[in-house]
């Protein structure tokens, strides 16, 4: 079944729940390789956690290409707040590996988390062993899909994920320059992947910021073609008038936050309104996927106009059929 409406606008309506932030309190735990632990991860991770008492969803989330864990902290904290744990793993350091050593390593954390987890949580807070989530930017994105396909070699084939959200994932500078593994195949619905996909994209990222840069979000590598090659249950999201960038925190520190700031073409709007439309959509589409809450992501394709950004085209959601 396929949902494509046209937009209906009601300013009667209150902004759908997932948008704003959750009623939990939250903290944010570090755990890093260094520790003399043998609870400590393979690479360092940021865990955002509700500090309420309560079972809930572990969520993995993988940061984009050269960027750091901690740019994405405004977004990890609403996600959290609507409870679900934030494990999000720093995969590279000074220089990015190759991506097939970042999926590897993605693996590695997924197979920690599952082991270790409890052990750095408040006590009162545990894990529901039942579902599990994949979520990433940019590269992160791809490699949240390279995951979830299968291709971490340090991951148990059989482990089983519950839902997958990519924002604005992108699979290299061209088709000549592509990241490993290769995932795109270019056919329509060719991923074998039997969960709930959302993917979230930006008008802004395909096109260039300085002339000597490639655009960020490239065309035919973006998520206008990891949408095509998802089979249904998907859904897809395109703020227009944002770029690649535009969900990260404000105020990036150091070098990587100068040239995550100045890469990639910046929408006008306020990156507020971006971090809370990307963690809204990552919250109703968990809900949607977890606990078969469909009012939420429903009401959003039906009427696009109570996102906090501009949607174009259309919002998707294609549901498998019963």
């Amino acid at each position: 079944m396929r949902i494509q409406m046209e937009a209906i606008h009601d300013s009667d309506q209150k902004t759908p729940a997932a948008f704003d932030i959750g009623s939990l309190p939250t903290t944010v735990l570090t755990a890093d390789p260094s520790e003399n632990d043998l609870t400590a991860p393979p690479k360092p991770v940021i865990i955002t956690s509700p500090t309420a008492a309560g079972t809930y969803p572990v969520v993995f989330f993988f940061h984009g290409f050269y960027l750091r864990n901690v740019y994405y902290s405004d977004v990890l904290n609403h996600i959290a707040s609507h409870g679900y744990i934030l494990v999000a793993p720093q995969l590279c350091e000074l220089i990015p590996p190759g991506g097939q050593v970042e999926v590897d390593d993605a693996g590695s954390v997924i197979n920690w988390t599952l082991q270790n987890l409890k052990a750095h949580l408040p006590s009162s807070v545990n894990t529901h062993g039942e579902y599990t989530a994949l979520v990433g930017h940019s590269r992160g994105g791809k490699t949240a899909f390279a995951v979830a396909l299968g291709h971490a070699a340090t991951l148990d084939p059989s482990f089983k994920f519950s839902a997958l959200v990519a924002i604005d994932p992108v699979a290299g500078l061209s088709k000549c320059i592509r990241t490993d593994p290769h995932i795109l195949t270019y056919k329509p619905e060719s991923f074998e992947l039997d969960i709930p996909v959302a993917v979230v994209g930006t008008g802004l990222g395909p096109e260039r910021n300085h002339v000597v840069m490639p655009p960020c979000a490239p065309t035919d590598l973006n998520h206008d073609e990891f949408y095509k090659e998802c089979k249904a249950t998907k859904a897809h999201f395109v703020a227009a008038d944002h770029g690649h960038m535009d969900m990260l925190d404000d105020d990036l520190p150091g070098f990587f936050g100068y040239v995550a700031g100045c890469t990639c073409k910046n929408g006008k709007g306020n990156k507020s309104e971006m971090r809370r439309f990307v963690g809204g959509i990552v919250v109703a589409f968990l809900k949607y996927s977890l606990w078969a809450e469909k009012s939420e992501i429903r009401r959003i394709v039906k009427d696009p106009f109570v996102s906090p950004v501009r949607l174009d085209p259309t919002p998707e959601l294609e549901e498998a059929s019963a």
